[in-house]
């Protein structure tokens, strides 16, 4: 179906207005992008965040886009007709263009994280198949590559694995490939508990890999727990933590800047003597071994 793309920087424009106004003329969908590469770090869990110079684009059906759609889109906002510029979309499969820019990646020695399109002929390769979806983790961001590294060099078989805050279910699946006897993910998101789900049936560990929304379900004694979430809510659940490992028990932390390394590994300090494994592009990954799983209530 031939389309046409809507573009406007934000500048002084209130994004959720431009949104609605976009929406309401009969957008099919709205993005935003980066017009100056500025970072974002870390929003809080339900937050979206701009960046300073952000283009809102909207994609619309090439019938809809009538003549008077500038006009209505600058009425309804109070702005000019050229603040915006509308161009054709060639007629692609868009829900394969992700393909192009996804391919299989390594992460350490023998472990990697494949899409359905590609295969990996590496003698030894330990493969987790994954494609992008709903649900955060495909291997990509360098938070996610420092535990499957981590994964790859020290997960030892035979492990009971936590893996808190599931996303993809990449880091747990993983484990099970690397020789986990089982592992359990804990999600808030019922998405990524679904993502999880059948990801591991991709996989083939589905029958090893228990995924849980409350996480008052997920039982003590794990050999392992490894945990990519934002430097807030680790340093929350560092009680928690400490009392589903088991005494000697690895934990694996990331998620966290290198300004916020000193806060997490205080927080985990009565229980568990964390120090830096690994960081990439600013982003570190802690572990350490729980000494008292009970620790201080």
């Amino acid at each position: 179906m031939p389309q046409l793309a809507l573009s406007v920087d934000l500048e002084g424009l209130d994004a959720e207005a431009v949104e609605d106004a976009c929406f309401a003329a009969g957008a099919l969908s709205v993005s935003y992008s980066d017009q100056r590469d500025d970072p974002i770090l870390e929003p809080a869990p339900g937050e979206f965040r701009l960046w300073p110079s952000t283009r809102l684009q909207a994609v619309f059906a090439a019938e809809a886009a009538s003549p008077a759609l500038l006009q209505e889109l600058a009425a309804a906002l109070g702005v000019e007709p050229a603040r915006f510029r509308l161009e054709s979309l060639a007629d692609r499969a868009w829900e394969r263009e992700w393909l192009k820019d996804f391919h299989a990646l390594r992460c350490g020695r023998r472990l990697w994280i494949c899409p359905s399109h590609e295969q990996v002929d590496e003698p030894g390769a330990v493969v987790v198949r994954l494609d992008p979806g709903l649900a955060f983790g495909t291997g990509t961001h360098p938070t996610t590559r420092l535990c499957l590294e981590w994964l790859d060099s020290r997960a030892t078989p035979g492990i009971h694995v936590i893996d808190y805050g599931c996303g993809s279910g990449i880091l747990a699946i993983a484990a099970l490939k690397l020789g986990a006897a089982s592992a359990a993910g804990h999600d808030i998101d019922p998405q990524a508990l679904v993502a999880s789900r059948d990801n591991a049936q991709t996989n083939g560990v589905a029958d090893r890999l228990l995924l849980v929304e409350d996480a008052d379900a997920l039982q003590p004694g794990a050999d392992l727990l490894i945990a990519n979430i934002l430097s807030g809510p680790l340093c929350e659940l560092a009680p928690r933590f400490s009392r589903l490992l088991r005494a000697g028990g690895d934990l694996v932390l990331a998620g966290l800047l290198e300004a916020q390394v000193d806060e997490v590994i205080a927080a985990y300090a009565p229980w568990i003597d964390l120090s830096a494994w690994a960081s990439l592009d600013g982003w570190v990954c802690l572990s350490g071994r729980a000494r008292d799983p009970a620790g201080p209530q």
